[in-house]
């Protein structure tokens, strides 16, 4: 309460000396000079800017080019709207020494240009700042920030809230070294996340590097650009690093007795990414049944997408310490095969070559490693069974349905060939008299 009252005390002698400043200037022939050199500036600021702008335009426009240089050209005209009132803070100022010169006194045309370093501060976020969250800050805290610069109160402000401490047990801040904290936090992971975003960017466009290496890579400089953001935020809130070293050492106490499963995974994820051996794009089955292509792997498990578009988080320690099949579904080459039955009637010596000419006639059937292979695999009670043995690129599900063909393939030319596919046959003895019927 003292604090508060304290504080509309000042606000209130703040409001009177701004009173009396304004009545002075009013009844000054000093001042009035002043008000002339001021408008007279922000009239030759407005001539000298149409005359850039116009200029500008015509050197910096890009045009359609899509290059570098013209990405920095684009930027450069966004900030054109700033050319007003920064030529006219820059001729205030000149102004302002004149006046300090002639009358020994320059208090009106340094708060002229204090105003137009307000509207500068303004146009910049309404017209130049794009991003969302710049605007929101720029509106919430540099908006203000120049308004109280321009009348002249920032200091006597900043003064206070340096002076105002807030007590947490043993910890005590002031509320001005909350607010730098906040601000200053919030600019660094903003940036930190807008680097983070262009270096994984520009790290996976590298086409000549492994997968895995594109994802450790990202992940690396992730890890890398926060960890900086972290320790720069903190040496700029004054907070001793040693005490964040303790705080280290004891989450990693915690991390070793009470996030065992978190930390396994992470490590996990950190070996899938260095040997390779299973990386995005991959189509994998696990022992525990989850099957389906590696869409993302993140620092605590790997997302499946199976088939029919579901999405499966499987933990990265189950790709380690369980049996892990990889098909590989990246241009890798699978081998299929599909079992028929001919009659014994047949003469399966026609068979193979029957089966394997037309299996190789199949558009996707690969001829390498090895082409179609048909095999005698055994006498049934009631056929001769056989099994044709093929190479696809790919995997034999989702959007390829290689199975089906192939099996299509062999019926046609079992039945263009005039071979049997037998059906089982089962003979019923029956012993005894015939049951007779009702009468």
């Amino acid at each position: 309460m003292e604090r508060q009252s304290e504080f509309v005390t000042k606000v209130m002698v703040w409001l009177t000396e701004a009173g009396d400043i304004a009545t002075g200037w009013l009844l000054s022939p000093a001042a009035w000079s002043q008000f002339g050199l001021l408008a007279l500036a922000y009239f030759a600021a407005v001539y000298a800017t149409r005359k850039a702008t116009s200029v500008a335009t015509q050197l910096l426009d890009p045009g359609e080019k899509d290059s570098l240089l013209a990405t920095a050209r684009r930027f450069a005209l966004r900030f054109l709207p700033l050319l007003l009132p920064v030529l006219a803070y820059g001729l205030t100022a000149g102004g302002e020494q004149l006046t300090r010169a002639i009358f020994g006194a320059g208090a009106v045309i340094a708060f002229g240009k204090r105003l137009f370093l307000l509207l500068a501060a303004r146009l910049f976020v309404q017209q130049v700042l794009t991003d969302s969250f710049l605007k929101l800050l720029g509106k919430y805290v540099l908006i203000p920030m120049a308004g109280l610069y321009a009348l002249g109160i920032l200091p006597d402000i900043s003064a206070w809230l340096e002076d105002t401490v807030v007590a947490l047990g043993d910890i005590r801040f002031s509320v001005m070294a909350l607010i730098r904290g906040v601000i200053a936090g919030s600019l660094l992971f903003w940036l930190g996340s807008w680097s983070n975003r262009q270096s994984a960017d520009y790290i996976k466009k590298q086409q000549e590097l492994r997968p895995a290496t594109r994802e450790l890579a990202a992940k690396a400089t992730e890890v890398a650009i926060f960890g900086a953001a972290f320790l720069l935020l903190m040496s700029i809130m004054g907070i001793n690093l040693t005490a964040v070293a303790v705080l280290g050492g004891a989450l990693g106490v915690g991390v070793g007795l009470g996030l065992q499963q978190i930390a396994a995974n992470f490590v996990s994820g950190i070996i899938l990414l260095i040997e390779g051996q299973t990386t995005v794009g991959d189509y994998v089955e696990l022992d525990g049944g989850e099957k389906g292509t590696i869409v993302k792997m993140t620092a605590r498990a790997c997302v499946l997408e199976t088939f029919d578009g579901k999405w499966i988080v499987v933990p990265n320690d189950h790709f380690i310490t369980t049996r892990v099949v990889n098909y590989s579904d990246q241009g890798s080459a699978n081998r299929y095969e599909a079992a028929f039955s001919v009659s014994y009637d047949t003469d399966i010596n026609r068979v193979p070559a029957i089966i394997n000419a037309v299996v190789a006639a199949l558009p996707f059937i690969l001829q390498k490693p090895d082409g179609p292979d048909c095999e005698l695999r055994g006498f049934g009670e009631s056929s001769v069974d056989f099994a044709v043995e093929y190479w696809v690129n790919g995997i034999d599900d989702g959007k390829n349905k290689y199975g089906s063909a192939v099996r299509f393939a062999i019926w046609n030319a079992l039945k263009a060939e005039g071979i049997e596919m037998p059906y089982p046959h089962r003979v019923v003895e029956i012993k005894g008299a015939l049951p007779k019927g009702n009468a």
